[in-house]
């Protein structure tokens, strides 16, 4: 690729990584949530791979990273939903609690980020899967398709 694609992509990546984390940790208020959020940011990982090749990606982005990342978000995810286990199956335990402030007014939200206990935090593990997931399939396929090997 020319220089000017590879400029404008090192300048868009931080906007695509800021816009991905705003779409996960707003998906209980407003539209969006950890699969949005994590495609928006495996999409900057593609735009990377298509400005820079998969050859010079490979060299930072590793296959195992990705897959422990990916086993991160799977295993947050599993341990928020038993982590209310004394009540019900993915109960909502820190919800008017002092971490994710009080307990959301009945009817409409007023949009107040605070007010979603786990629900954040389950975005985010979902993003974190979503993302690694994602990544690691172009990234291997991109690597396949140029005739390069794959990490094991």
């Amino acid at each position: 690729m020319s220089k000017i694609v590879r400029t404008v992509a090192n300048q868009l990546i931080l906007f695509v990584l800021i816009l991905g984390l705003y779409v996960i940790m707003h998906g209980h208020v407003t539209p969006g949530g950890g699969f949005q959020g994590g495609a928006i940011i495996a999409s900057g990982t593609i735009m990377l791979i298509v400005a820079f090749g998969s050859g010079e990606i490979k060299k930072w982005l590793r296959e195992r990273h990705l897959s422990v990342v990916e086993s991160s978000g799977a295993l947050l995810f599993s341990l928020l939903a038993f982590a209310g286990i004394g009540t019900v199956f993915f109960f909502n335990f820190l919800i008017g609690s002092r971490v994710f402030g009080g307990t959301p007014p009945t009817g409409p939200n007023p949009g107040d980020v605070w007010t979603g206990g786990v629900i954040p935090l389950m975005n985010l593990a979902v993003g974190l899967k979503v993302m690694a997931g994602l990544s690691g399939v172009v990234l291997a396929l991109a690597l396949f398709s140029s005739g390069e090997e794959t990490d094991e």
